[in-house]
């Protein structure tokens, strides 16, 4: 099944959406408040990274305050993480269902109450259920954000909308350790909590007050569970909508390698200090942010998707493969400079890999946005969870492993693009929807 069915009111040409029929949108009244819009779901795909992120400079204390050893405090995120990755694939199918605000909401609700008890939790065990609960319930901003934009939008205009929402999003990992130091500067870790609770509160009444539903009850699924599975059954079946699934996901493990790795690099075998470090950090996002902002504002619409998906890519690539060669000692001894400045490229090519996988992905599946969404979003996390640990596999002297997670996560992305999505074929018809193949 290389296919995916269309909604009424479209055609479609090997897979890409050419027209969307005015009566299949019914959001005319929603994309009039753009910018609310964009700053909603920004804030909904910011959410995450700032319940990671945030919580990272107090991994320490909390160490010492629920005395846990470090190890069962670093469960404390793989419990987050795990929750975002597999609440997104039930989150997913019930707003295509239920619609898009239902179940936003009653994840948020969920969340704000998750949060609340981590910061009143008493022992490392109880603070580890409840980051799962956590996790779990504020996938539903992740994964109801993309199928709201592909409700929305179309073609040129989503692969827009992706790339501005990076630019929201992509401010998070970069202000949340910093906010998080903040906090600790006039409180304890559970005050990192307390914000997070607040923010959700804050988050989940703009979401009440000004969200407007984006799926139409004659576009929603009837059936339960195994309707649900069935549709993803599939979508995983469709050949080319699984290529971008699996391109998008592990170059997302590329990315998650950095970050995991990146502070061990760059301080203990680097010697750099923590702000080097924080310095470094938010250079790299900011990277990756103005790339996403060049692919929405000046590639898109001029350069196919595809085109502007493969150089990143390649970019990836090579890379990761120059900073395998620096680490390793090809080169012989180099310091931080080129180091940085290899992980500053990778990252911000992810600013190209991204926002185009998502939106030619979503251009598969107008009749299933939230499951698709789901699965785009559980399968980048989970793959990325993996990645994460076997960048440090051999110790925090070395910067090989992240390096050779990284590239064999680049050779495998762009085998999977070629190989499942073959650009090749549909070049012809993806620029009469995006622009010219240049």
């Amino acid at each position: 099944m290389e296919r995916s069915m269309p909604e009424s009111g479209q055609k479609t040409t090997q897979g890409h959406i050419t027209e969307r029929a005015p009566e299949a949108i019914g959001t005319t009244a929603v994309r009039r408040t753009g910018l609310l819009v964009t700053l909603v779901l920004g804030g909904l795909t910011a959410l995450p990274p700032l319940s990671m992120d945030m919580y990272l400079p107090a991994l320490p204390e909390v160490t010492g305050a629920l005395n846990a050893p470090a190890a069962t405090v670093q469960l404390t995120l793989t419990a987050c993480l795990a929750g975002m990755a597999l609440g997104q694939l039930v989150v997913g199918p019930m707003s295509d269902k239920w619609g898009r605000r239902r179940p936003l909401l009653i994840g948020m609700i969920v969340y704000v109450l998750a949060t609340a008890v981590c910061a009143l939790a008493p022992t490392a065990e109880m603070l580890i259920g409840f980051r799962l609960l956590q996790g779990l319930a504020g996938a539903a901003g992740i994964v109801i954000a993309r199928a709201v934009v592909r409700d929305l939008y179309d073609g040129v205009e989503m692969a827009r909308f992706f790339s501005t929402l990076m630019l929201i999003s992509g401010v998070a990992p970069i202000i949340a350790p910093l906010i998080g130091g903040q906090i600790l500067r006039i409180t304890d870790w559970r005050g990192v909590f307390h914000v997070l609770t607040v923010i959700g509160i804050l988050l989940t009444l703009v979401v009440w007050r000004f969200l407007a539903e984006t799926l139409p009850p004659e576009r929603r699924h009837e059936g339960g569970v195994g309707q649900a599975l069935c549709t993803m059954k599939g979508l995983l079946a469709d050949r080319v909508f699984a290529g971008y699934m699996l391109t998008g996901g592990l170059a997302f493990a590329a990315l998650f390698a950095y970050i995991s790795a990146s502070p061990f690099v760059v301080q203990e075998i680097y010697g750099a200090s923590p702000q080097t470090f924080s310095l470094l950090f938010g250079l790299n996002s900011i990277g990756l942010v103005a790339v996403g902002q060049i692919n929405g504002k000046l590639l898109v619409g001029r350069v196919s998707l595809d085109k502007a998906l493969g150089w990143g890519l390649g970019t990836i690539l090579v890379s990761s493969l120059a900073l395998l060669l620096m680490t390793s000692g090809v080169f012989g001894e180099v310091g931080l400079v080129p180091v940085a400045a290899g992980l500053f490229v990778l990252m911000s090519a992810m600013g190209l890999a991204m926002p185009n996988t998502n939106a030619q992905a979503l251009m598969r599946t107008p009749h299933a946005a939230g499951s698709a969404s789901a699965l785009l979003g559980t399968t980048s996390f989970l793959v990325g969870a993996v990645a994460s640990p076997l960048g440090g596999i051999a110790g925090e002297h070395t910067a090989v492993p992240m390096a050779v997670v990284q590239l064999t996560c680049a050779v495998l992305a762009l085998t999977c693009f070629l190989g499942l999505c073959r650009p090749w074929q549909t070049a012809r018809t993806s620029a009469g929807a995006t622009g010219p193949a240049a």
